[in-house]
C-alpha cells in the first residue's frame, strides 16, 4: 500500500507561459496534479484557468514551460496527443451530435480495425457506468437527454478512450443540487480507482464538497495550493481577488410591495406547436426581488422574451401596473417599441449577451445610444449624453477596457455583462428582468451584480432574476417561481424554503403550486 506521505504526481506544470498577443494569459504557472486526487482550480475571470487545461488538452501549445507526464517531459500539439497521454477534458458546452446515441457519440471519430460492433460497445459503456455509478442508457439519442445525461456522455467518451486524467470545466453549472451529488458521488468513485480529477469551478460551497486541494489563479499567475481541510470560503476568496471580500448578500425586507406585473395563464408554443409555457401564472412586486429557478430549458428564456415583447403568446395576459395607479396594460401582442412608447420601462437583460443586448462592434457609447434616457430613476443620475453614461458605467462598475469606444466583443464575459447591466439600470426601469447575469462571472463581478439589484429593489422596482446557482437565488431572493417542464411546479419563499426541496421542484410537475404568497 502506498504511503498517504508520498503522494505521486500524475501532471507536472513547470514555468508554463502563455500569451495571446500582449495578453499573458498564464505567466510562469508551475502546479502538480496527483494521481488519486479531485483538484479544484479557482480564479477570477481571465485569470488564466481553462488556458491553462487547454494547453493539457491540446487546443493551445504553451511559448515556455515544461509539462511532464508521470515524471515524463511531453510535447502536446493536439487533442490526439493529449488523449495518447490518457488526459481527457469535459468542456463546458458539449460537442455531442443530437441525432445520434450516446454509444455513436462515444465511439465517434476512433479509427478501430474492424466494423461497429453495437452489441459490445453498449456492453463496455454499460460496464464503465458500473464501474464508476454513471447512469446511462448507451441507446438513447442525445436528443432526448437531459442536460445531466449529456454530461455523463461526454465523461464515458473520455472513459471509453482510457483517460486516467479528467479535466472538468464548470461542470455543475446546468446541474440541480440533485444531480450534482449525484456527479460528485461519480467523482469520488473514480478518485477511488485512482483517477486524477481536475475541475474548474467558481462555486466556492463545492470546491470545498468535493476537492482534496485547491490551486488558486490570479491574473495568470499561480498564487498557491492549499489542502481544502485547512482553508475556507473566505481565505479562497482573498487569494483570488487579491485582498478581503465581503461573501454576503445582502437581503432587505421588501418596503410596501405591489403588484408591478400579473401574469395570468400564459401559455406559448415554440415553432413545432409544443408548449414552452403551459399556463403560467405569477405577480412581479415592486420592491423586491422574484427568483426564477429551473433546470436547463424549463421555458426561463421564454419567459422573459415573452414579457419583453420578443417571443409570441398563444395564450394568456401580461397585465402591467404602472407606479402612479394609472389604468393598467396588457403587454401581450406589443412590440418592444410599443411597450416603450407606453411609458413603460421594462429593462431586459437577455441570456445572450451579444446577440440580443449588445452590438459587438460598437463600443460601449455606441451601444448606450440604442436606449432612450429620458426618465433618470436608475443607478445613474438623470439623462445624460451616451458618452457621460458610458464613462459613468465604467467608472462605478469597474469595467475594464481600454476605451469606451473599444468594440464590447473585445471585452472579457465579466465586462461586457456589467456594460449590459449598466445600461438597463440607467433606463430607469419598474421592472428589471435579469437572465442569468452572472453566468460565468468571478466572485467579484457577480457581488458588483447582487449590488446593483438590491438597489434597485431599494428604489422600488420590481426584479425578475433568473439564475442557476440555488445557493444565490435563496440568498437573494425574496421569492422563487420554479419552473418544470414549461409549469410552475411551486412559488416559495426565499428565506424559509431549502435548497434541496427547491431542485425537487426543478425535476417535478405539481398540478398545485406552493402557495401563491
Amino acid at each position: 500500500m502506498q504511503p498517504t506521505n508520498r503522494p505521486v504526481n500524475a501532471v507536472e506544470l513547470r514555468d508554463v507561459t502563455k500569451t495571446f498577443g500582449k495578453v499573458v494569459a498564464n505567466d510562469h504557472v508551475s502546479l502538480d496534479i496527483r494521481k488519486g486526487e479531485i483538484l479544484s482550480l479557482l480564479g477570477e475571470n481571465g485569470s488564466g484557468k481553462t488556458t491553462l487545461m487547454n494547453m493539457l488538452a491540446g487546443i493551445y501549445f504553451p511559448d515556455s514551460g515544461q509539462i511532464l507526464v508521470d515524471g515524463k517531459e511531453v510535447s502536446i500539439r493536439s487533442p490526439k496527443d493529449s488523449f495518447a497521454l490518457h488526459i481527457g477534458m469535459i468542456h463546458q458546452h458539449f460537442k455531442l451530435v443530437d441525432v445520434f446515441s450516446a454509444a455513436e457519440n462515444i465511439v465517434l471519430g476512433l479509427k478501430d480495425k474492424g466494423k461497429f460492433d453495437r452489441k459490445a460497445i453498449s456492453q463496455q459503456i454499460r460496464d464503465i457506468s458500473s464501474k464508476y455509478g454513471f447512469d446511462l442508457d448507451p441507446d438513447k439519442k442525445i436528443y432526448d437527454m437531459a442536460v445531466s445525461e449529456k454530461q455523463t456522455v461526454e465523461i464515458i467518451k473520455v472513459l471509453y478512450r482510457g483517460a486516467d486524467i479528467l479535466i472538468l470545466d464548470e461542470p455543475t453549472a446546468v446541474l440541480t443540487p440533485q444531480e450534482t451529488e449525484k456527479l460528485f458521488s461519480v467523482l469520488r468513485n473514480m478518485r477511488a480507482d485512482g483517477k486524477s480529477i481536475v475541475i474548474i469551478t467558481h462555486k466556492l460551497n463545492e470546491v470545498m464538497a468535493i476537492s482534496d486541494r485547491v490551486s488558486v489563479l490570479r491574473k495568470g499567475q499561480f498564487i498557491a495550493t492549499v489542502n481544502t481541510s485547512q482553508t475556507s470560503p473566505q481565505q479562497l476568496t482573498d487569494m483570488m481577488v487579491g485582498h478581503a471580500v465581503t461573501l454576503n448578500i445582502d437581503r432587505p425586507e421588501p418596503k410596501d410591495p405591489q403588484d408591478r406585473l400579473e401574469v395570468k395563464g400564459l401559455t406559448c408554443l415554440d415553432g413545432q406547436g409544443v408548449k414552452v409555457l403551459d399556463d403560467v401564472s405569477f405577480a412581479a412586486r415592486s420592491g423586491e426581488i422574484l427568483g426564477i429557478a429551473g433546470i436547463a430549458g424549463s421555458g426561463q428564456r421564454e419567459l422573459c422574451e415573452a414579457i419583453a415583447g420578443l417571443y409570441p403568446v398563444s395564450h394568456g395576459e401580461i397585465i402591467y401596473h404602472n407606479r402612479h395607479d394609472e389604468q393598467a396594460e396588457n403587454l401581450v401582442g406589443k412590440s418592444p417599441l410599443a411597450i416603450r412608447n407606453l411609458g413603460i420601462s421594462l429593462a431586459f437583460v437577455p441570456e445572450d449577451r451579444l446577440g440580443m443586448g449588445l452590438v459587438g462592434s460598437m463600443g460601449m457609447t455606441g451601444n448606450m445610444m440604442l436606449k432612450s434616457y429620458d426618465k433618470g430613476n436608475g443607478f445613474f443620475t438623470d439623462a445624460k449624453p451616451p458618452r457621460t453614461l458610458a464613462q459613468e458605467i465604467k467608472e462605478k462598475l469597474e469595467v475594464v477596457t481600454p476605451s469606451i469606444n473599444t468594440p464590447v466583443r473585445k471585452l472579457s464575459g465579466g465586462n461586457v455583462q456589467k456594460v449590459l447591466v449598466g445600461r438597463e439600470i440607467a433606463s430607469g426601469p419598474a421592472v428589471l428582468m435579469a437572465a442569468y447575469p452572472v453566468r460565468g462571472l468571478d466572485i467579484h463581478s457577480s457581488y458588483t451584480i447582487y449590488r446593483l439589484l438590491n438597489e434597485q429593489k431599494e428604489k422600488g422596482v420590481a426584479v425578475i432574476y433568473v439564475g442557476e446557482d440555488l445557493d444565490v437565488l435563496l440568498e437573494l431572493c425574496d421569492r422563487i417561481l420554479v419552473l418544470c417542464g414549461g409549469k410552475v411546479s411551486g412559488i416559495v419563499d426565499g428565506r424559509t424554503i431549502t435548497k434541496e426541496e427547491v431542485g425537487f421542484l426543478m425535476t417535478t410537475h405539481k398540478e398545485e403550486g406552493r402557495g401563491h404568497d
